[in-house]
């Protein structure tokens, strides 16, 4: 994916530690074409580093980096901080607050930071806001569509879309992606390849649909978009096409060499999770492409490319 030219840039990129996160520092300290061109500058901080649910310690962060660099480019803040253990949220009261702390109430605080010192802020949202289509149609969904959060973490993550939206109407881009699968941290990709070594048969989800995205071509996909000349909005970024978790979890066996025939469907009804998830999650690139961007490759190739590069990820 090409970034777009814009002149140098003060890269922030918070949650620096998950496996999204750490796709974009790889992604912007990458050496030649496919990194940071010269003259642009960053600050990674983990949540070790930073707490940013603490408004006091956001603050001073956001305008330390800023003040750190002035005039070496336009400032750009990346939150791919998030809670993301969405079942823990919905069962435990502890959890479901520090979800709402972590994707509702720090991305108000980092907006609120970067319009201070005028910084721009990509912020990373979550099928799990949009709700099912009128009359149960089954199409891309897009970034107008109809909002219906069915969760705490849900909830959550919409109320940071609309702090995001309220601190920064003029200097923001929400991206919503969808099935995120990284080389670090747990993931279902890991889940499935595990499994394949430790059962005959492996029983999956496949009533719900969704667009599998791989991190690190969501990475750059974001540094494209914070690049660009794209004016403020929400965009859909996801791995293109559509599959359900079981046709992941066969495209893993296939991977791994196994018979994707070990690999049953089962609807939804049959795991009752605590959190529920939308039947529907194949995100639409209409409103990327119309940015001038390249949208994200087949889910099916990147999960080709992601093990080839990293095969740690078929050792589950």
């Amino acid at each position: 994916m090409i970034d777009g030219g814009r002149g140098p840039v003060r890269w922030m990129v918070t949650g620096a530690g998950g496996a999204l996160g750490t796709d974009l520092v790889a992604r912007l300290t990458a050496p030649g074409d496919e990194g940071a061109p010269p003259g642009d500058s960053l600050v990674a901080v983990t949540r070790a580093e930073l707490d940013v649910t603490d408004a006091a310690a956001v603050r001073a962060a956001v305008h330390g980096w800023v003040g750190e660099t002035a005039g070496a480019g336009r400032p750009v803040l990346v939150n791919a901080a998030a809670y993301t253990a969405v079942d823990r949220a919905e069962t435990d009261p502890e959890a479901g607050a520090a979800a709402w702390a972590a994707n509702a109430e720090a991305p108000g605080l980092l907006a609120a930071a970067c319009a201070e010192v005028g910084a721009t802020m990509v912020h990373v949202s979550t099928d799990y806001v949009l709700g099912p289509l009128p009359g149960g149609a089954r199409r891309p969904l897009e970034p107008d569509d109809p909002v219906a959060p069915a969760g705490v973490y849900a909830r959550s993550k919409l109320a940071g879309e609309q702090a995001v939206r309220a601190a920064l109407p003029d200097a923001h881009h929400v991206v919503r992606t969808a099935w995120v699968y990284g080389a670090t941290g747990a993931n279902f990709v890991r889940t499935m390849a595990r499994l394949a070594r430790e059962r005959d048969t492996v029983d999956v989800v496949d009533d719900q649909h969704g667009s599998p995205t791989w991190s690190a071509d969501l990475a750059a996909g974001l540094v494209a978009l914070a690049r660009s000349s794209a004016p403020a909005g929400t965009r859909h970024a996801a791995g293109g096409g559509a599959t359900t978790w079981c046709g992941l979890a066969r495209a893993v066996f296939e991977e791994l060499g196994a018979d994707p025939a070990r690999v049953r469907p089962c609807d939804t009804a049959s795991f009752p999770r605590p959190a529920p998830r939308p039947a529907w999650s194949v995100l639409s690139d209409v409103s990327w492409r119309a940015a001038g961007l390249e949208p994200l490759p087949p889910w099916r190739e990147a999960l080709g490319t992601a093990v080839a590069h990293h095969p740690e990820l078929l050792l589950g």
